[in-house]
């Protein structure tokens, strides 16, 4: 980067020494040179800052604000309970019983050895 900024001004240096250019236009073409690159500079910032907060789990100010207003006017509005409502109970679950089995065993008679 640093090599740019000293090939760029080598370059009007040189154009100004040639009379190529003017002082003026010079200084005029560096300007806005150094404007450009500085709002290069200031959008990467900001990307790489936003990409950082969102990681660690922040939000915007706006986000926050729109969030704070729903949550307001949800609490505003009355919840009405309709009769439906009201007169429903909750059921238990039913009960399952379930049926075990039993094996059988064969019993085996025991050989006596003579």
């Amino acid at each position: 980067m640093a090599n740019d900024i000293f090939s760029t001004l080598r370059t009007y240096l040189t154009k100004v020494s040639d009379g190529e250019k003017s002082a003026t236009e010079v200084a005029a073409a560096v300007n806005a040179w150094m404007r450009e690159g500085g709002e290069a500079l200031k959008v990467k910032i900001e990307d790489e800052v936003e990409r950082s907060v969102t990681k660690m789990g922040f939000v915007k100010r706006g986000e926050f604000e729109a969030l704070k207003e729903e949550v307001a006017r949800l609490k505003s509005t009355p919840v009405r309970a309709t009769s439906k409502d009201s007169t429903v109970k909750k059921k238990s679950p039913k009960k399952t019983t379930v049926k075990k089995t039993t094996s059988k065993k064969t019993t085996r008679k025991k050989v006596a050895s003579k």
